[in-house]
């Protein structure tokens, strides 16, 4: 069964409101509640809550909502090309045990204006929607649509929040350090690269002081709801590569939930830690990465990555060192850098081959 629902999240100065869509697959099914659609889901069955372009750049996980809509329903010709399950059968709505609900579109005030945040006009208070939850239903609009959007999210057994990476970025599923429940569903998403992200008193200074503790996983995982981030590739393009890797995943993902029959395919990939090995810019101007480096090496501390320069008298500001052992999952392509830019992101490994 697949039902659907207009959901109005919060409502501009002129009154005007901000809506998305909401989708249901399989047991339970959206219904017209007081204050709009609600989930009617049977109490024994799971639920597994999907939003995609919380940041409205990152459109590669509302294509692949898209691409697992038509397959679950069967209703498009994406559906009938894309890959099976793995056991020859391909999934449908009515063979998911429990129920499946999906965001497409988490922020249509970013999507609209292909932005990461608001218009400080719009939200002065929250720009980043990726930082408030789970909401407040009289805050901020950023604070009241996710509060909406909690509703949902807040019941479910599992969450994958689907964003995508920049196209300098390796594709990798990032889960909080220390949780199994989450590991596991980040292994059955099934990235080569995992990133464990610590939070609370596990959290360096830095991590904190950026408010990631707003994010939907950390609030959610918080609450006991196992919750993953994948990052796609490439922003601003549907890329078809990132779009079957993440149907692939939400497949997985489905099938180690129960809502799907199988098990995830079996996981062999790297897991490092996320937010602590920063290559930055020590002073502004072109960065020029190291030739033969690419998303996905290993580096080794004191490796050399790039140079940054002075583009009037071409004098070199920097050599760019590597601080770390680890995975280059980032590296700068935009060649020009402030100070603190971010040239080159290094995941520290954690497992041991």
């Amino acid at each position: 069964m697949h039902t659907s629902r207009e959901l109005t999240l919060a409502r501009l100065p002129s009154g005007v409101p901000i809506r998305t869509t909401v989708h249901a697959y399989g047991e339970g099914e959206l219904v017209d509640g007081d204050d709009g659609p609600e989930l009617d889901a049977p109490e024994d069955a799971p639920v597994v809550y999907t939003q995609a372009a919380q940041h409205g750049r990152e459109v590669n996980g509302t294509a692949v909502l898209r691409r697992l809509h038509d397959r679950l329903v069967g209703d498009g010709a994406e559906g009938a090309s894309g890959a099976e399950t793995g056991d020859g059968a391909e999934p449908t709505a009515a063979g998911l045990t429990g129920t499946l609900v999906t965001v497409p579109v988490a922020d249509p005030l970013t999507f609209d204006r292909v932005s990461y945040t608001t218009p400080e006009s719009l939200d002065s208070r929250q720009p980043n929607m990726n930082r408030c939850w789970p909401g407040d239903p009289e805050g901020s609009l950023h604070d009241r649509m996710a509060a909406r959007l909690w509703a949902f999210a807040g019941e479910a057994d599992a969450i994958v929040d689907l964003h995508t990476g920049s196209p300098s970025m390796a594709t990798h599923a990032v889960y909080m350090r220390g949780d199994d429940a989450c590991r596991g569903l980040a292994e059955a998403f099934g990235t080569d690269l995992l990133l464990a992200e610590a939070a609370g008193d596990d959290a360096d200074t830095e991590w904190d002081e950026r408010g990631f503790a707003g994010k939907l996983r950390v609030a959610a995982t918080r609450e006991g709801i196992p919750t993953i981030t994948p990052e796609l590739a490439h922003s601003r393009e549907v890329v078809p590569a990132a779009v079957e890797t993440g149907v692939a995943g939400m497949i997985g993902a489905l099938r180690h939930e129960g809502l799907l029959d199988g098990e995830p395919e079996p996981w062999d990939g790297v897991v490092a830690r996320n937010h602590l090995g920063r290559v930055t810019a020590g002073d502004s101007g072109l960065f020029v990465p190291e030739p033969d480096l690419a998303v996905g090496d290993r580096v080794t501390e004191g490796d050399c990555v790039g140079e940054v320069f002075d583009p009037t008298t071409f004098e070199t500001h920097q050599v760019a060192r590597a601080d770390r052992d680890g995975i280059a999952y980032s590296v700068a392509r935009e060649a020009t850098v402030t100070a603190g830019a971010t040239l080159v992101g290094v995941a520290e490994r954690i497992d041991v081959e």
